[in-house]
């Protein structure tokens, strides 16, 4: 066995292990640092109202609309694939469309959302 044939079977195996904990430890340290932060600010004896943070549905509503559209787009996808055998262009452009208009229709649900009474 040359080095080729031992060194790929180990990448495949350490890499996803690093990467799993490179990004838990990134997520650890970031806390952290947050919290040394806001407790600094406290000390300094700034108002804590600082760290309340507004929430928002619309990254939720954006989020749904998208995959519902992505889903939509890959079912009309397979039926114009099966009734125009269109095979791969059928789904990515059902796909795109489907998911760009919903979108679109997240984009005009906040406006209306956000339009003053």
């Amino acid at each position: 066995m040359n080095e080729e044939e031992i060194i790929i079977p180990v990448l495949g195996i350490m890499l996803p292990i690093i990467i799993t904990l490179g990004a838990f430890i990134m997520i650890v340290y970031v806390r952290k640092f947050e919290n040394i932060e806001r407790m600094a600010i406290i000390e300094k004896g700034l108002a804590p109202d600082l760290f309340k943070k507004e929430r928002s549905t619309s990254g939720a509503l954006r989020a749904a609309l998208l995959l519902m559209g992505g889903g939509f787009g890959l079912l009309m996808g397979y039926w114009l694939d099966e009734v125009f055998n269109m095979r791969e262009v059928a789904y990515f452009s059902m796909l795109f469309i489907f998911g760009g208009g919903g979108l679109g229709l997240a984009y005009i649900i906040e406006e209306k959302k956000n339009k003053p009474a």
